[in-house]
């Protein structure tokens, strides 16, 4: 097979256009399924490294940092702070409509943080979005009325009074 590469250019930047579409059914596990599981309750449940002692959030069978076997079940509180964001102004396909936020957040009780989307929060307006976003701020964990046991069925929000 030859592959023919374009000649170097110095006038801009240079854009190889890809689309992929792919289905994938993921196989779980025991973790994982108990971590879904748990939302369907209204639960955020992470799971300790023995060896380290973080409590990994979402819930994790190893250790990322030193590749322990997880051990105990801990249910962590349905608040913490963020960690990182983007605000998205672009579609993507079968992602909601723009604008949207997901947010990192390490939330209380955990050493490891959780992506989420954002709600409740005008993105609009970019400079106060990024502001209400920013590094540090307290976020709650709100859940669906009628969870399926997927990461759809939480989100996090600003605590009620702190528009």
């Amino acid at each position: 097979m030859t592959t023919t590469q374009p000649a170097p250019t110095t006038d801009g930047p240079k854009f190889y256009e890809q689309t992929w579409d792919l289905s994938y059914k993921h196989a779980l596990g025991e973790t994982t399924s108990k971590f879904l599981g748990a939302l369907t309750e209204g639960k955020i449940l992470g799971r300790r490294c023995p060896s380290c002692e973080r409590v990994l959030v979402p819930a994790k069978s190893f250790c990322d940092r030193d590749h322990a076997g997880t051990t105990d079940w801990v249910e962590v509180e349905n608040i913490g702070a963020i960690e990182m964001f983007t605000i998205v102004y672009e579609p993507f396909r079968n992602l909601p409509a723009p604008p949207y936020a997901l947010a990192y957040v390490t939330l209380d009780g955990a050493d490891t943080a959780l992506v989420g989307y954002v709600r409740g929060i005008d993105l609009t307006d970019k400079e106060r979005a990024i502001e209400a976003l920013a590094i540090g701020t307290r976020v709650a964990v709100k859940f669906a009325d009628e969870p399926t046991g997927t990461a759809a069925d939480y989100w996090f929000e600003l605590p009620d009074g702190q528009d």
